[in-house]
C-alpha cells in the first residue's frame, strides 16, 4: 500500500467500520438532517467531508469557519526558520464545495442555543441543526501573565502557535535581531497543542542563527520538569548541529512578561531579558467551547464521549480536536485531530440514521520534527476504544520513536503533510 493510502484509509476504514454501507440518510421531521461544523482546521474540516461522505451526501453540511484559507500549524515552524513561506503551508477550502457539497460560510458562532439547537453567527444569521460538530482549536490563558493584556504586548511578544500572521511576523522578528542577540522560548505546562513543537522550533531558529547569525543564542524556558517528548533525539540533535547555541532551562514557570523591555518574569528564577521573547501561554479549549459551558474539565478542556464525542455537558453537540481532555497518552496533534473527525463523522451519520454508533474506534497518531532543515524525527502510536475503561488506550507494542534523525524522515514529513492536507480538504 502507498503511502498516501495508508495515511487516508487509516482511521477511516476503522471509523467507518460497522456503520454498513451506507445509501443515504432518513430524514427528520420532512427535512434533510443538518450538520453544522464550527471551526476549519484538522478535526473539522475532516469531519465536515466525512459526513459527507459517510452519508453518501445524503446529510447537509455546513462549514463554518472564519478564515479564506487553511493553513497548518505543523510545518509552520519551518516557516519561522524560514525554510518555508506561508503560502507552501497554505490550502483553500474551495473543494470542500466544490467536490462535496459542503457549504463554507466564513463567519464565526457568537452564541449556541443547545435547547434550540441553533447557532447564532457574528453576521447576525442564525444556523438550525440537528448534530453541532465544534472543533475550536485552543486559546490563550492571558489572564495568567498579566502584562501582556496592556496595549500592543501581544503584538510586540508573539505566541506564533496559530499559524498564519504571527508565524511570518516573528521571523521578521529574528531577522531584525542583530547578530550576538538572543531568542528566548517560553514553554507553558503541559497539556498543551503539539508537545514537541517548541522543541523543533528552537530546532528551526537555531538552524536560522546557524547560518545567517552564528554570534546570536537559542534560550529555552520550560515550565516543565523535562523535555515532554522526543527528548533523547532533540538533546542529540542540539549537540550534534547547535552545540552552544541551544541552552535548555527546565522548571522555569512564566509568572509574567514585561513586552516593552522583552523581559520574562518567572515563579522563581531570575528575570530574563531577550532580543525577541516568544511566549506560549497556557492553553484551553477555544472561546466558544468555554463561552458554552462545554470546558467542564478545570474550566479549560472539554469531557466527550470517545465513541461519538458527544460532549458530556450537552446533548447533540459533539467536540473534538485539541479543545477535548484527551484520553491517556493521547496528544494534541493535527492527526490525532484528522482521526476524531472521522470517528465522530461515523458516530454522527449513524446517529442521524438511528443506528448505533460504531463500537470499536481504533486510530493512529503521528508526529514528525524538523530538527534540521532536512531531517526529522518522528513519535508514532496507535490508539483503541477501550469498553471497559470508557477511554480510548494505547494499543501494547503499537507505535514508536525514531532511533535517529535522517533526509529519509523528512521526506516521509514532507508527504504525510500533502496526504493529509488532501484527506481533509481534496
Amino acid at each position: 500500500m502507498q503511502r498516501r493510502q495508508f495515511v487516508q484509509t487509516l482511521g477511516a476504514g476503522s471509523a467507518v467500520a460497522g456503520l454498513g454501507l451506507l445509501t443515504g440518510c432518513a430524514s427528520i421531521g420532512g427535512k434533510r438532517p443538518q450538520v453544522v461544523v464550527v471551526g476549519g482546521g484538522y478535526g473539522g474540516a475532516t469531519a465536515a467531508k466525512y459526513v459527507r461522505l459517510f452519508s453518501d451526501n445524503g446529510i447537509d453540511v455546513t462549514l463554518v469557519e472564519p478564515n479564506a484559507n487553511f493553513v497548518s500549524c505543523p510545518l509552520s515552524n519551518l516557516v519561522v526558520g524560514g525554510h518555508k513561506t506561508l503560502a507552501d503551508i497554505t490550502v483553500p477550502y474551495d473543494n470542500l464545495a466544490r467536490r462535496h457539497g459542503v457549504k463554507v460560510v466564513r463567519d464565526m458562532v457568537e452564541s449556541i442555543d443547545a435547547e434550540k439547537r441553533t447557532v447564532k453567527l457574528a453576521s447576525g444569521a442564525t444556523l438550525p441543526y440537528d448534530r453541532l460538530i465544534l472543533s475550536p482549536g485552543i486559546d490563550f490563558m492571558w489572564n495568567t501573565l498579566p502584562g501582556m493584556n496592556k496595549a500592543g504586548a501581544q503584538d510586540k511578544v508573539l505566541h506564533a502557535w496559530k499559524a498564519g500572521p504571527q508565524t511570518a511576523a516573528l521571523h521578521e522578528q529574528l531577522k531584525a535581531l542583530p547578530d550576538g542577540g538572543t531568542y528566548a522560548l517560553a514553554i507553558p505546562l503541559a497539556p498543551y497543542r503539539c508537545p514537541p513543537g517548541p522543541y523543533e522550533r528552537a530546532c528551526m531558529v537555531a538552524s536560522y542563527f546557524k547560518v545567517a547569525k552564528p554570534k546570536s543564542k537559542v534560550v529555552i524556558f520550560d515550565a516543565n520538569d523535562d523535555i515532554t517528548s522526543k527528548k533523547g533525539l532533540f538533546l542529540k540533535a542540539w549537540s550534534d548541529h547547535y552545540k552552544g547555541l541551544i541552552e535548555y532551562r527546565p522548571k522555569h514557570k512564566l509568572v509574567d512578561v514585561d513586552a516593552a523591555t522583552n523581559t520574562l518574569k518567572f515563579e522563581f528564577n531570575d528575570d530574563f531579558k531577550a532580543g525577541v521573547a516568544n511566549v506560549l501561554p497556557d492553553m484551553r479549549a477555544g472561546a466558544i467551547a468555554v463561552k458554552s459551558g462545554l470546558a467542564t474539565a478545570n474550566a479549560r478542556w472539554c469531557e466527550v464521549d470517545f465513541l461519538t464525542f458527544e460532549s458530556k455537558a450537552a446533548k447533540n453537540i459533539h467536540v473534538l480536536g485539541d479543545a477535548i481532555q484527551i484520553a491517556p497518552a493521547m496528544p494534541k496533534s493535527g492527526h490525532m485531530a484528522n482521526q476524531h473527525g472521522k470517528t465522530c463523522a461515523a458516530a454522527v451519520v449513524s446517529l442521524l440514521q438511528g443506528k448505533e454508533p460504531p463500537q470499536q474506534p481504533l486510530y493512529a497518531n503521528t508526529c514528525y520534527s524538523f530538527v534540521t532543515a532536512k531531517e526529522v524525527v518522528h513519535v508514532a502510536s496507535v490508539h483503541r476504544y477501550d469498553a471497559a475503561q470508557k477511554t480510548m488506550v494505547t494499543v501494547p507494542g503499537s507505535g514508536g520513536l525514531s532511533s535517529a534523525a535522517s533526509e529519509l524522515e523528512g521526506a516521509y514529513a514532507l508527504g504525510w503533510a500533502n496526504n493529509i492536507w488532501a484527506d481533509m480538504l481534496a
